[in-house]
């Protein structure tokens, strides 16, 4: 029989999947890799902290060199999160010949460079699907089952937090504040929710799915970047008396040469499938220019989704009988294509303004709305009181800087009381 020897680097709701998967599917995982596995180690940062896990004594250490001096660990799983000391960990696991199993997105977005450089030189395997979707393969799909294509658009719904949010505040006319309470309690947001609802997290993501899409570096700093905190109960009735749901997408597009890249809240079609994407699930649809349209959906998150994920990169790495044959999971990052600016991509959108109730304001709206080329496809008002009107306008597709200038000139109009909210809309059939 033969065995191989593991650690773990971390102990949280991921590696607890990674553990609970490995010992309850032993005989499963032994038929499809022909290998037993043992956890050798666990690094952990306390290792008297109650654990509801029954793990026996002398696996758990807080000194990663027992992992590191180990000859015997051959592979490393890294489910720390963070980028240090993780990167520093990985790369000095590789560095002492171990192969590496990652869920960190953050590493792989930021650092990618240099863990793949590092894996390339030390001939040693780094697969990273836990890193985007959870349980979705969608990495392996871009690596392996779409090689022979040449993907030109991506479309994700990758975060389950926030996902969970616009789904209770969609369903259950539920405020921001309290959705994100019950995303909480029910462990679908961390104490600090700061990287799920900003966008931060599905935009490592998206870095990770375009770089590997579009074969050239797509760095996060480059994404353009909204998140959630700012849409309202009104934000989602207005999008449902519209024939719209609001999400949280990820957009990557190929075209003309440029890489257009972005994060944001968009009102989306209530009979589109992404419409119907709750709670904690993802989806990712990608076009390709042989197979055409693709969309992969399941769980985003979670310990075993997000285990298994972690579990099915451990047996490629035994399929290949822990040889390394050349064929490292690096990105390929050749193509030298020009991110699109911000400023200039289009969108149609959603505007939401409160006005004083004042005869011919939507015609000075109007005006300024054209002055800044862009034109309406709809408007309608509401009454709020006697001194208030919400306006809701619907644009046809117009330019970020378009909006950008709309946004500088409507806060200085005299009848206005607030610019509430902007969204984007998109047509996700095209």
């Amino acid at each position: 029989m033969k065995q191989v020897k593991i650690a773990l680097l971390g102990l949280g709701n991921v590696g607890s999947g990674v553990w609970k998967i490995l010992n309850f599917n032993k005989s499963e995982i032994f038929k499809r890799c022909g290998f037993e596995i043992e956890i050798k180690k666990i690094l952990v940062n306390d290792i008297n902290k109650k654990r509801y896990l029954d793990i026996p004594d002398g696996i758990l250490t807080n000194n990663f060199c027992d992992i590191l001096n180990d000859d015997s660990i051959e592979i490393v799983i890294e489910v720390m999160g963070g980028a240090y000391p993780a990167l520093d960990y990985m790369i000095e696991a590789m560095k002492k010949k171990k192969h590496i199993v990652t869920a960190n997105k953050l590493c792989i977005a930021l650092h990618g460079d240099r863990l793949f450089e590092t894996a390339l030189k030390e001939k040693v395997f780094l697969y990273y699907e836990a890193s985007v979707g959870g349980g979705i393969p969608i990495i392996k799909q871009i690596n392996e089952s779409l090689t022979a294509n040449k993907i030109e658009k991506i479309v994700g719904i990758v975060n389950g937090t926030t996902n969970y949010i616009l789904s209770n505040m969609t369903e259950s006319n539920m405020s921001f504040d309290k959705a994100l309470c019950l995303a909480k309690e029910n462990g679908f947001a961390e104490f600090d929710p700061t990287d799920d609802i900003e966008g931060f997290d599905a935009a490592y993501k998206l870095s990770i799915m375009s770089s590997l899409s579009f074969e050239a570096p797509v760095h996060p700093n480059n994404i353009l970047r909204e998140g959630i905190s700012n849409i309202r109960i009104k934000d989602i009735n207005y999008a449902k008396k519209f024939g719209y749901v609001i999400k949280l997408l990820a957009i990557g597009t190929l075209k003309n040469n440029s890489i257009e890249v972005r994060v944001h809240p968009a009102f989306v079609p209530k009979n589109h499938p992404f419409a119907s994407v709750k709670d904690s699930f993802n989806a990712v649809y990608l076009k390709g220019n042989a197979v055409g349209d693709l969309t992969i959906y399941g769980k985003g998150a979670g310990d075993l989704p997000t285990g298994s994920a972690i579990v099915s990169d451990l047996l490629s790495i035994l399929r290949n009988n822990l040889n390394y044959c050349g064929i490292n999971q690096a990105r390929n990052l050749n193509n030298k294509y020009d991110i699109l600016p911000s400023d200039e991509i289009e969108s149609e959108y959603y505007i939401r303004l409160n006005v004083k109730d004042k005869p011919g304001i939507i015609g000075d709206i109007g005006t300024l709305l054209g002055e800044n080329n862009i034109s309406i496809s709809l408007v309608t008002q509401d009454i709020q009181t006697k001194h208030q009107v919400d306006l809701i306008f619907l644009t046809q597709k117009c330019k970020e800087k378009s909006i950008n200038n709309f946004k500088e000139k409507i806060n200085n109009y005299k009848n206005l009381n607030k610019l509430e909210n902007i969204i984007r809309i998109e047509n996700l059939n095209n």
